[in-house]
């Protein structure tokens, strides 16, 4: 299969281009021309190009059996520039796939739990209930979500609404297992929201299984996770294994994330760069459970999790210090 993967520098797209790859399909990714290239070491063709250039889209969809769709915002200086990014680079994608490519045969767009919204009681929330994002950030993904319905791709397209992923080359749990390394683990309500989290290679297999797939997924909206409901101190625990340190458990009341989230938005508003921390964070950050079931997707493409916790960590702390970030 050609398969064409936006946002194959970052952190999961990277993982996804890579098992693409590996299973000896062809691979054409979406790159800007100052992308990094730094996790790019297998056989690939590239597109130079950018969601937001509606231009730039259509060659690149030309000729390819499928599109797996990752790239995105995760940071923004407004709620503008997210949806811009998320909503509107998603349009564009799927109207230049609508031009150039109407005959493609699956389109997979990468969303996030965000898009959905928290678990009240902390149980998994059906896909097809209605969604209740809390952040600026999940109204985006929102809008991606909207706009892949929208189009004539519906029936063939594939929605993963990601939860927390984790593994090598991942920047953002790194803040924590550098925290601990300093024997300090931060913690909100005691530690004890609940969440679902996915290894990065698991999240790839999984997108690549219904990338792939003979039976018909089109239409379907997934969630990949590994089966257990974890609290936010058994991830902590983990990575204290992994790390062979044993940390501090401090609790931070919510205004305390409140009062960070507003400074770094101060600091991003002074230096002109957009910060991963901000108060839309903690107004996601705040709810205490974020839980979803991979259930439908284990019985529609046999797809079983491969790595857990205890191991995750472990694999994601070496990577790390092989690396040099740690």
């Amino acid at each position: 299969m050609k398969v064409l993967i936006t946002g194959a520098s970052g952190f999961l797209g990277s993982h996804i281009a890579e098992q693409f790859a590996a299973a000896g399909h062809e691979t054409r990714l979406l790159l800007r021309r100052t992308s990094s290239r730094e996790f790019l070491t297998f056989p690939h063709e590239e597109a130079i190009g950018d969601v937001t250039d509606p231009g730039s889209l259509r060659p690149a969809v030309e000729g390819v059996e499928a599109v797996v769709h990752p790239a995105g915002l995760i940071k923004a200086r407004s709620e503008a520039e997210f949806r811009a990014v998320n909503e509107q680079g998603t349009s564009n994608l799927v109207k230049a796939i609508e031009e150039r490519a109407p005959d493609l045969r699956r389109f997979v767009y990468i969303s996030s739990m965000s898009a959905h919204g928290p678990s009240p009681g902390g149980e998994p929330r059906p896909t097809e209930a209605e969604p209740k994002p809390v952040s600026a950030y999940g109204r985006s993904k929102l809008g991606g979500e909207t706009a892949t319905r929208a189009s004539a791709l519906a029936d063939r397209s594939v929605i993963f609404r990601m939860p927390v992923i984790y593994g090598p080359r991942d920047p953002a749990l790194l803040p924590f297992f550098k925290a601990v390394r300093l024997r300090i683990a931060p913690l909100l309500w005691g530690g004890r929201n609940r969440l679902s989290i996915i290894y990065a290679s698991d999240a790839a297999s999984a997108v690549v299984a219904a990338t792939t797939a003979d039976t018909d997924a089109g239409g379907r909206t997934y969630c990949p996770e590994d089966g257990i409901v974890y609290a936010w101190r058994d991830l902590l625990s983990a990575i204290e294994s992994a790390s062979g340190r044993q940390a501090l458990m401090v609790p931070i009341p919510l205004i305390g994330y409140q009062a960070a989230g507003l400074g770094s938005e101060l600091f991003g508003r002074i230096t002109g760069q957009a910060q991963v921390f901000d108060r839309d964070k903690v107004r996601e950050m705040r709810r205490r459970a974020w839980v979803c079931s991979s259930t439908e997707l284990r019985e529609d493409l046999g797809w079983r999790p491969g790595v857990q916790i205890e191991e995750g960590a472990r694999l994601t702390h070496e990577w790390y210090r092989e690396a040099g970030w740690l």
